[in-house]
């Protein structure tokens, strides 16, 4: 879909018209901070779960800190997603908060307040983890799509963009297609689809503690 600006208003029409084709058992969002998405996906796709990108996170604390401190908490922040079970790393979350907080108050407060966005992975097959923190699957398929828009630089309509754009998506699908493999494992996605689902069985994963962006 082209639009004209990322507003809650473009995103919330763009996710329903997912829906309305079919799309279905939405389990977790990823995206960045960006707010427009962020309320689209909660008003939307309701009970899935919403990852805050761990990278764009990042970048946004990068922005208010000094540039010689960055290496030293982006590896403080990183053992956040390090800790092997989910009550751990919420408890790190706080754990480098309070690090923090002395030196980089304006951090502490940001990582308060994404608790529940940046660990919403950790209540998902823990094999999954490293792979669903980020948005980092989109990044080649975003760059490959630029790298071919830019070439061109100037579209007559709509319509000439989202050709150019289907034509290099069905290329990256058929590459996958010609040579089998999976990202996320097979077992584990069993987990969250299972082909039956006793009537006693409880809900997975647990996504009643998001909050808003």
């Amino acid at each position: 879909m082209v639009g004209d600006s990322e507003t809650e208003v473009f995103w919330t029409e763009f996710l329903r018209s997912l829906r309305g084709r079919g799309l279905t058992g939405v389990r977790l969002v990823i995206g960045d901070h960006h707010s427009g998405l962020g309320k689209a996906i909660r008003k939307v796709m309701l009970g899935a779960a919403y990852q805050r990108c761990r990278v764009h996170f990042l970048r946004n604390v990068f922005a208010v800190i000094p540039k010689e401190a960055a290496e030293m908490v982006a590896a403080t922040i990183r053992t956040i997603f390090a800790q092997p079970v989910r009550a751990a790393v919420r408890d790190q979350l706080e754990t480098v908060a309070d690090m923090l907080a002395a030196q980089f108050p304006k951090v502490k407060a940001m990582l308060l307040e994404a608790k529940d966005d940046l660990t919403a992975f950790a209540a998902f097959p823990e094999r999954h983890w490293k792979k669903i923190q980020s948005t980092n699957p989109l990044e080649r398929i975003n760059r490959e799509v630029k790298r071919r828009t830019d070439v061109v630089q100037v579209f007559p309509n709509d319509d000439a963009l989202l050709r150019l754009v289907t034509a290099v998506l069905f290329e990256l699908h058929d590459e996958w297609f010609a040579f089998p493999r999976r990202y996320l494992p097979e077992g584990s996605m069993d987990r969250l689809y299972p082909a039956e689902l006793p009537e006693s069985a409880p809900a997975f994963p647990d996504t009643t503690n998001t909050t808003a962006d």
